[in-house]
């Protein structure tokens, strides 16, 4: 059968032929808004799972962005946690057509992923690595083999090729056309050519769909609606990032090309190629990426752009150079469509922050054939079983800061977002669009220090810092970094004499009213009935005892509570806190902004404090774990004795209007005891080497406070008990299939990034959740997850983009275990 790739009307095909016409129901548990591939993913896999799901549709079957996919499926993505989606899509398609009799035309003829440099050899060989761990089927291999798997290519400036003989491609508009019937067969209802006009809320909570042909009842929404997914949102006061660009495939005619032509992708030259019935289709992801304003895209079934051959010219040429063959050929076809686009180039999925029962997966940023199978498994798992099955941080709809929805800012990171996706993939990449967006008290101060800021939802944070005569930019690789030898001298200022770190950027709230500690208490694991001025450092965990946020929670009064938790967290933590006050005695506000954090951290940091404030910062007045507002400069600050370097140290929490006056007064004072900027890469560096976890890489909501080795956050017998206690001790009688270790490498040389498998012998026992380089200790360093039945040790291996370098493992930290410099 050929391969009829651009299916423009499903309607006319046996599926559910009553769709226009049947009457909407007055009520149904969940309703799906957008019947493409993703909508209807999550409606069969909600429905196979017994929910009474309805899927509206505003034209008909895969008309919005799905009919004009390339296709493209593959087993492997750049993290573990996106691969386990990735694969699961190769075998639901691989079943479908089994299970509904619609051809969807998998074709596994593998891929081909080509390296012009160095770099990207090095970014392969470590999808390599990760391919290992998963059990998939994949290799380098030599510029000359190349021509052998695919013939129209030639090896000119390859230095090396990742061979992957299981991935392929299918139809798209088939692959829809099988996962709705699988869907409606299970049970669910999809209605095409529906308009939602709105969605219904009461307080919080979805309460009803609104459309042209009358209103639906639910208990939940899932928004699979692509591009058009961020307005709707917005309608009913949620925040979802994402914004179409125009992109670009363009078919030959027919030129022979070999059904079992393996996909192509030159990633150096933003081009990929597959076969297409004897033609060859050649798609772009080109780094000057076209946003679209999505008003202009209003009643979009089907459509298209005009073609731009000027635009695709650049991407033409270097395709042509890899291909010869196609430098004579007959273009056929220049598809030119919408797809949508996120800040980071990570799709959306979950439950939105503002309003509860309203679910996202949309902004697939043209991966949506890929991950439909995988994330609309996962979002009706998470939706059913009410904690996450997959670890899903990277693509929480949470993650993201509400100014990160704002259209300017949108259309602007769009036209670097399209082209992210074969950009190189290097360690602590920086996007260089919609930059200097939020900014702390402190940047100015801290540019004219030599500050090479980074980005984190939205905020410019200061990285790593230039010495006078050295250009404030990255020169990235896999290696050592251009940074590397700056930011171990902040690292030895913090170990040695004093470092000053701008914190603003963590998420900070007050909860306050007679029942703000009840509210605490529930949704967090340790004993917050402490006295006042006490700091504790606790979890929040979802229903199944996985860790959603960890933070810092400071007792400031009976009834008024200081809650820090990271800066990525902070949708998240806003969220969390508000539900969990709703309909009590207790208000949450947001601190984030009011306040500036200034964390001075080291053996000095005493002696430098006292010089600047007269309140007595003494172990016997101010010992660890506890808090103070103290005077300091020419004002008042909250001082919380905490540390997340492992040394004597504090969190300096001036009033925004302050925090340049303190700041100043600091460095001014500072010299004497040999203070210096230290930036998030030496903060990074610092924690790695003390064995301090990080949310959202070393625990989240797949690992458990006892996996994670942080039982001792937990009050088991606290009155009342806290979300995920149940789930906890079933857990805790299961026992552990995993541990979470520390790891050195014994070659100071090489470094540790995140993912890399830990080996015994030849098999893969566990996997590295973070690393750093341990500037102290003289090695990389970083944590991971070890399988229970295995040892610590040094008889372990851990594979750094496929050089296998020997390990030692242990159970404790490898820098004052103990923690007695925090308490000196």
């Amino acid at each position: 059968m050929a391969e009829q790739l651009l299916v423009r009307d499903l309607s006319s095909t046996s599926f559910d032929p009553l769709a226009r016409t049947r009457p909407l129901p007055q009520r149904a548990t969940t309703v799906v808004i957008g019947a493409g591939i993703v909508g209807s993913s999550v409606a069969y896999h909600l429905a196979s799972m017994g929910d009474d799901v309805v899927v509206l549709e505003r034209s008909s079957l895969a008309s919005g962005t799905t009919w004009h996919a390339a296709g493209l499926v593959v087993r492997s993505r750049a993290s573990h946690a996106l691969a386990e989606l990735a694969m699961y899509g190769v075998e639901l398609y691989g079943r479908l057509q089994a299970e509904t009799g619609v051809d969807v035309n998998l074709n596994q003829c593998g891929s081909l992923t080509i390296a012009r440099t160095e770099g990207r050899v090095d970014e392969l060989r470590y999808l390599v690595g990760l391919c290992r761990q998963l059990d998939i089927d994949a290799s380098m291999i030599s510029a000359d083999q190349v021509p052998t798997l695919f013939p129209f290519a030639v090896p000119d400036g390859i230095v090396g090729a990742l061979h992957q003989p299981t991935d392929g491609h299918v139809n798209p508009g088939m692959a829809a056309l099988a996962m709705a019937t699988a869907a409606h067969a299970h049970g669910a209802v999809f209605h095409e050519g529906i308009r939602v006009t709105g969605i219904q809320r009461h307080g919080d909570r979805v309460t009803a769909v609104l459309t042209d042909q009358g209103v639906i009842e639910c208990d939940r929404v899932v928004l699979a609606a692509g591009l058009w997914t961020r307005d709707l949102a917005a309608a009913c006061g949620a925040s979802v990032p994402l914004w179409p660009a125009a992109h670009v495939h363009v078919q030959t005619e027919p030129i022979d090309a070999p059904s079992t032509l393996p996909v192509l992708r030159d990633l150096d030259a933003y081009f990929y190629a597959r076969q297409l019935n004897g033609r060859l289709l050649v798609g772009a992801f080109e780094p000057d990426g076209q946003p679209v304003d999505p008003a202009e895209l209003h009643d979009f079934s089907f459509g298209e752009f005009e073609p731009d051959w000027d635009h695709f010219s650049p991407v033409r040429k270097l395709a042509e150079e890899r291909i010869p063959r196609l430098r004579n050929a007959r273009w056929d076809r220049f598809l030119n469509a919408p797809e949508s686009f996120t800040p980071d180039a990570n799709f959306c999925l979950g439950e939105t922050a503002e309003v509860r029962g309203l679910w996202v997966a949309a902004g697939f940023n043209s991966q949506g054939i890929i991950y439909a199978p995988g994330a609309g498994r996962a979002l009706a798992e998470w939706m059913t079983n009410g904690a996450p099955t997959y670890d899903l941080a990277a693509v929480d709809v949470q993650r993201f800061a509400p100014q990160q929805s704002n259209r300017r800012y949108l259309n602007e990171r769009t036209k670097e977002g399209l082209g992210r996706l074969y950009a190189m993939h290097w360690p602590h990449l920086q996007p260089h669009t919609a930059r200097g967006i939020r900014r702390t008290p402190l940047h100015h101060r801290l540019a004219e220090a030599g500050a090479c800021f980074g980005e984190m939802v939205g905020y410019e944070r200061a990285n790593w810092y230039a010495p006078p005569g050295v250009a404030a930019e990255y020169h990235y690789s896999f290696g050592r970094q251009n940074w590397f030898e700056h930011s171990a001298a902040e690292h030895h200022a913090a170990r040695q004499a004093v470092a000053l770190f701008d914190l603003s950027t963590f998420a900070k709230f007050e909860v306050v009213g007679a029942d703000a500690l009840s509210v605490l208490q529930q949704i967090c694991t340790r004993q917050l009935d402490v006295a006042v001025g006490r700091a504790v450092y606790t979890l929040m965990l979802n229903a199944d005892a996985g860790i959603e946020l960890d933070g810092t929670i400071t007792r400031l009064a009976a009834d008024r509570f200081f809650v820090v938790t990271p800066t990525a967290a902070h949708t998240k933590t806003l969220a969390m806190l508000n539900r969990a006050a709703h309909g009590t005695s207790a208000a949450v506000f947001d601190a984030t902004a009011g306040h500036a954090t200034i964390a001075v951290m080291g053996p000095n940091s005493r002696q430098l404090l006292q010089r600047v404030s007269r309140s007595d910062l003494s172990n016997q007045a101010l010992p660890w774990g506890r808090s103070a507002m103290i005077e300091i400069a020419d004002g008042f600050a909250l001082c919380l004795r905490v540390s997340f370097v492992g040394e004597l140290g504090y969190e300096l929490y001036p009033t925004a209007d302050l925090a340049i006056n303190v700041y100043d007064t600091l460095i001014a004072t500072g010299g004497e005891f040999g203070l210096r900027h230290a930036g998030l890469h030496a903060l990074d560096s610092l924690r790695v080497e003390k064995g301090y976890r990080h949310l959202g890489h070393d625990i989240g909501s797949l690992d458990d406070p006892i996996q994670a080795g942080l039982e001792f956050t937990v009050s088991m017998d606290k009155p009342g008990g806290f979300v995920g206690r149940d789930a906890l001790l079933r857990r805790r009688e299961r026992g552990i299939d995993r541990r979470q270790v520390f790891v050195k490498l014994l070659d100071p040389e090489p470094l540790l990034l995140h993912g890399e498998s830990i080996i015994v012998g030849d098999q893969i026992v566990g996997r590295m959740t973070s690393g750093a380089y341990g500037h102290t200790i003289g090695g990389a360093c970083g944590l991971g997850y070890l399988a229970a039945d295995h040892a610590a040790g040094d008889q372990y291996v851990v594979d750094c983009g496929g050089r296998f370098v020997p390990a030692q493992i242990s159970e404790t930290p490898f820098y004052d275990p103990s923690g007695s410099r925090l308490r000196s």
